[in-house]
């Protein structure tokens, strides 16, 4: 016994063997799987519009059920939402019954009990889950928005008491929940320059972007397709609207920053998904092609920094990687029939819930590959970033040099052909013409070009005997150049030598006698 004892002792039973090896590659064929299903509990069913997943270890799920078609008159529609366990698609865990429905319900992040949630008719609630189905808050119609509210989300701070909320009628509240009767703060996403706000002139919100590590900036997605960067620390509601960006034709549909290079977000919206640099307003960096079925939703893996997941009208999840292909998806899966409206991931980087039209959550699982990152996916990626950063940084100031030289170009002709009378258009005139003379020469170029590519291959298929004639081409003399026409050159025969002269003149009197 003692003798195991010391040689117990001898050896150190707690080592750890191999410690130092590095992991290799996983070579993994990409895959998804469906691992639950979710339905809507009422009927008839309606769409998810909002999904929210609880922050103790991510094991429940906060799912939002409303229609949003404009004055749809559904009898019987009901306005609950629901609280689901995740390991269990049987029932749900609690159901939240507001008088409205719910747009969108978000988790605080400290407190996994409460909840805030924004209501088709333009109120927001808080909801404590140890207390029941009611709401335990609720704002005043006369402080609240007036259309619905298209996003909730919780602001960092060290009481997690505060939250902020967007709606389509152009204004941006903040709120404590220990006091809903009015917003601590508002503001009015007027993109106008006039010192008063106006909510006439007003862009309306679709959706908000909040990032804990900058606490005190946020973004702002409209329905005319412009991302507005603002800064909450402003004096005026210009400063607090630091930047604009014109990222889709139609609304953002979803916006996002990458969860590692902040400077960087996702904006999805028509048909296509755009990835945008802060320093770059002008154009976005990246961008996939543009699809048959309009894109409804997506999001940044949070563990894979390369990787963003899309939803489509079809029913088709994406997984796009920038660092593996970008004309295409890494991985499709075909998840239902109906449309997709929403998704949201796991903090694990595994998991994606995902809501569709008929009022229906399934929980997707994906291969490894797809949510573990490699030893140098970063430097890959801050690599990539900065370099279509710098791309774009170019060529906007090669189109400012443009501008600038055809706009000092059309003052100094307007101002030698018109006098003193040259200078009464307005500012917004000047660059209107000045863009318009901007694409006429474009439009130039491109005539020329098609003109010549014209007739050199006409010149191919004619020989050159049967060349048209120079009148032909005079009406186009402003667009080519003419070619120089081949003259013919004429052989000349050779003079007989007087020798051979006296010698032809003999045999030929020869012949006559």
């Amino acid at each position: 016994m003692e003798n195991c004892i010391l040689q117990n002792n001898a050896i150190n039973i707690y080592q750890q063997y191999f410690s130092d090896v590095e992991e290799t590659p996983m070579v993994e064929k990409s895959s998804a799987r469906t691992v639950n299903v979710y339905q809507d509990q009422s009927v008839p069913t309606r769409p998810i519009t909002h999904i929210s997943w609880s922050p103790d270890n991510q094991t429940k799920l906060a799912i939002s059920h409303c229609n949003m078609v404009y004055q749809a008159q559904i009898p019987k529609e009901s306005p609950f939402s629901y609280i689901w366990e995740v390991e269990n698609p049987n029932r749900p865990l609690l159901t939240l019954k507001p008088q409205h429905s719910c747009v969108c319900v978000e988790y605080n992040q400290k407190d996994p009990h409460l909840l805030a949630s924004g209501h088709i008719n333009g109120l927001v609630a808080v909801w404590d889950t140890r207390k029941g189905h009611e709401p335990v808050e609720l704002s005043v119609t006369e402080t609240s928005f007036r259309d619905p509210v298209h996003d909730v989300l919780w602001i960092h701070s060290k009481t997690g008491n505060e939250f902020f909320s967007s709606s389509t009628d152009g204004q941006v509240k903040w709120w404590d929940l220990r006091k809903l009767a009015e917003p601590t703060e508002t503001l009015i996403l007027d993109h106008t320059r006039d010192e008063e706000q106006q909510l006439a002139n007003a862009l309306g919100a679709s959706v908000l972007e909040y990032e804990s590590t900058i606490p005190t900036r946020f973004m702002v997605g409209t329905e005319q397709g412009i991302v507005i960067n603002c800064n909450r620390k402003g004096k005026s509601a210009l400063e607090k609207m630091t930047s604009r960006y014109t990222c889709q034709f139609g609304p953002v549909l979803a916006l996002q920053r990458n969860p590692g290079f902040v400077k960087n977000f996702l904006t999805i919206g028509d048909w296509t998904a755009k990835i945008w640099s802060e320093d770059c307003r002008e154009s976005c960096i990246m961008w996939t092609s543009f699809h048959k079925a309009m894109l409804t939703h997506g999001a940044w893996s949070p563990t894979r920094l390369s990787v963003f997941f899309t939803t489509r009208s079809d029913g088709t999840l994406d997984v796009w990687d920038i660092l593996q292909q970008q004309k295409t998806a890494a991985l499709g899966v075909k998840v239902c029939d109906e449309a997709l409206r929403c998704l949201r991931t796991h903090e694990m980087g595994r998991l994606v819930a995902v809501g569709n039209q008929r009022g229906t959550t399934y929980l997707v699982e994906f291969s490894e590959n797809l949510s573990v990152c490699n030893k140098n996916d970063k430097m890959l990626l801050t690599a990539m970033f900065e370099r279509e950063t710098r791309r774009e940084k170019i060529l906007e100031a090669r189109n400012r040099e443009i501008r600038l030289k055809l706009k000092t170009k059309a003052q100094a002709d307007e101002g030698a052909g018109e006098g003193a009378e040259g200078g009464e258009g307005t500012a917004e005139m000047e660059i209107a013409a000045t863009d318009a003379t901007f694409m006429d020469s474009f439009v130039v170029s491109a005539e020329r070009e098609f003109y010549t590519a014209i007739e050199q291959e006409l010149a191919k298929l004619k020989p050159v005997e049967e060349a048209p004639p120079d009148e032909v081409h005079e009406e186009h003399d402003q667009f080519t150049e003419m070619k120089p026409q081949p003259v013919p050159v004429q052989a000349e025969l050779p003079n007989p030598s007087p020798q051979k002269e006296k010698a032809k003149d003999k045999v030929n009197k020869s012949v006559g006698t």
